[in-house]
């Protein structure tokens, strides 16, 4: 069988951050699509999730290099779409492949608020078949730390795990992963709309926060006395990623996004940063 071909136009749509920092704009443009080198695959995104990790780029409070400085003005890491062009040296993807791309600033600095990016082969997540694109795209940020977190945890089937925030993107995959791991979800966080929806996502229970409390650096002997540690998980590897889809697969990721087409982008990541959605959202290149 022969390869499907794909009619590549010199422009796509992108979000595009003007003046980055508090009172950064986003706004929806044509932009060229680029050439992959020898070693990468072109991918036609046709979704991306929303990751708040995306804000802290656009209001540049991460670090202290804007990511402008590197050529790149369109954040984003969570693309899923289809492999339309692959480099001289690709093996590894064929064109028509189902593809997804992770968190890649420091590899290729091409982001997916663009519906047509370059991504190293290597880096590239193939995605199974019985995955939806508005599932899998999210998988690839959120869920794969998730999974690289749970993992990591040192808990066993039956133990209590709890997620603060765990309403949001991240946090109901954590939900959903921890229910597939054997394990019994607890969710901290407001709003009747989020306990609705943690519960149907698989949380045990749903708690509303209290008062803060700094433990942290504060009661060491805490930690001596009840056997405490501490674990950090920035993102999820290669392998963590493909768990997560394979869970999915399976049926037991469903989809928690709302859906909106590309050209409400700007208005999406205003609503994010405003602290103002249920879940994760996902754009939609095609509608």
């Amino acid at each position: 069988m022969s390869a499907p071909t794909f009619d590549i136009p010199k422009q796509c749509k992108a979000g595009v951050v003007y003046n980055e920092g508090p009172n950064f704009e986003l706004k929806v443009e044509m932009v060229d699509v680029p050439e992959p080198g020898p070693n990468d695959v072109l991918l036609k995104l046709n979704a991306t999730g929303i990751c708040y990790s995306d804000i802290h780029f656009l209001l540049n409070d991460l670090v202290d290099v804007p990511m402008s400085f590197f050529g790149v003005r369109s954040p984003g890491h969570e693309g899923a779409g289809v492999v339309v062009k692959i480099g001289a040296n690709v093996k590894n993807f064929k064109v028509g492949d189902r593809a997804g791309i992770k968190p890649l600033m420091d590899t290729c600095g091409s982001c997916s608020y663009q519906q047509y990016i370059v991504s190293p082969a290597r880096y590239a997540t193939p995605i199974p078949d019985g995955v939806h694109d508005y599932i899998a795209a999210p998988i690839m940020c959120s869920a794969s730390t998730m999974i690289c977190s749970l993992e990591s945890s040192g808990l066993k089937p039956g133990n209590w795990a709890c997620f603060p925030g765990g309403a949001g993107g991240v946090g109901i995959q954590g939900v959903q992963l921890a229910k597939a791991m054997g394990f019994r979800p607890i969710v901290v966080d407001t709003g009747d709309d989020k306990r609705e929806f943690a519960l149907k996502m698989g949380a045990e229970a749903f708690l509303p926060p209290k008062a803060s409390e700094f433990i942290l650096g504060a009661r060491p002997w805490q930690y001596i006395m009840k056997g405490l540690s501490v674990k950090g998980t920035l993102v999820g590897t290669q392998a963590h990623t493909i768990k997560a889809l394979e869970f999915a697969q399976r049926g037991l990721l469903k989809q928690i996004a709302e859906v909106l087409p590309i050209d409400q982008l700007p208005e999406a990541v205003a609503r994010l940063r405003a602290g103002k959605v249920t879940g994760r959202m996902v754009v939609d290149f095609n509608l």
